[in-house]
């Protein structure tokens, strides 16, 4: 059965209105010239008018509620990713208008179309940004660090040559450029992870885990429970991200002294990075963490990040997904 419009709704509940109102005032006229008429039949005539009134107004937003329940399905949907529900889409109810289930179609058909472009858009984005990565990391390691290695060398030859008195300072500045290196070496692994290229993920976040513990002298230890996960070179990717990200967090704010990270495959794939650090109230509000940047890694591969955090009590991020299709 074709459903109707609302304009015919609308217009039957009116007509309705309208016959009913005629008729009992032809009633109450007809009364009053045979001399019939009194207040009790004004009363009653006034009674039947907010009757039908009452009437009308019922049918009506019985009709538009339909049309209230896409709308707060518009306010409710948000293509944001650490807010509202980007996902959510409006339901067609049952017996409600053509033009509202037209309209229902057509909303949910173009947030389709709005999260498809977005996703594309912000993948764009990602991928310039580990070209950009990349370019810098090949940069440094070609110019500066020849460089430095330019530096190091002079330093030898001059520590060799160079007075007994002058011999300790120039000793440490050729320490402060071994220095230097190791830290254009750690930033170059951080801006391009060479090492998922050449080894894969499961010894990248070993190392990644690792070298975050001799740095910072906090304990963390990498484990991995079940299979190898079967991930494309984009999901590998916003796994490490992640993680490097999460570490960066723990390392900058958590005060923690203890952190695990762990990679399980149970069905879908999970990392997950607890730390006993301070912790923080809202996962919304400390932007700062860069825990917005993580949840979009983590839809555009059709991943959800959970984030749980309670002050003193450390904090859990956790990052789901199953293989792309």
């Amino acid at each position: 059965m074709r459903p109707r419009t609302l304009l015919t709704q609308v217009l039957a509940v009116n007509a309705l209105l309208v016959a009913t109102t005629a008729l009992v005032a032809t009633a109450f006229t007809s009364a009053r010239i045979k001399g019939v008429g009194s207040p009790i039949g004004l009363a009653v005539l006034i009674l039947a008018v907010l009757s039908v009134i009452l009437l009308n107004s019922v049918l009506l937003r019985h009709r538009l509620r339909p049309l209230e329940k896409l709308v707060d399905t518009m306010d409710a949907v948000d293509l944001a990713v650490t807010d509202g529900s980007p996902d959510r889409r409006a339901q067609i109810p049952e017996g409600a208008a053509e033009e509202v289930q037209r309209l229902t179609v057509r909303f949910n058909a173009m947030l389709d179309r709005l999260q498809e472009e977005r996703h594309g858009a912000a993948r764009a984005v990602l991928r310039a940004q580990e070209l950009e990565r990349q370019r810098l990391a090949r940069d440094l390691h070609d110019e500066v660090n020849q460089s430095l290695t330019g530096i190091k060398l002079r330093m030898s030859a001059l520590v060799q040559d160079a007075p007994a008195e002058i011999r300790a300072e120039l000793a440490d500045v050729q320490a402060l450029t071994n220095t230097a290196m190791g830290e254009l070496l750690r930033l170059t692994r951080e801006l391009r992870p060479t090492a998922l290229d050449d080894h894969g993920l499961i010894p990248a976040l070993r190392s990644q885990v690792a070298d975050f513990a001799a740095r910072t002298g906090i304990e963390a230890e990498f484990r991995r429970t079940g299979a190898v996960p079967e991930l494309t070179d984009e999901q590998q990717l916003v796994v490490f991200r992640v993680t490097q990200e999460s570490l960066t967090n723990v390392a900058q704010h958590a005060a923690a002294r203890r952190v695990n990270v762990e990679l399980s495959v149970n069905g879908a794939t999970t990392l997950r990075v607890v730390d006993d650090g301070a912790g923080f109230a809202s996962v919304a509000k400390p932007r700062s963490l860069g825990l917005s940047g993580m949840r979009e890694r983590a839809l555009l591969v059709g991943g959800d990040l959970a984030i749980s955090s309670r002050p003193g009590e450390g904090t859990i991020i956790e990052l789901t997904m199953g293989r792309l299709t």
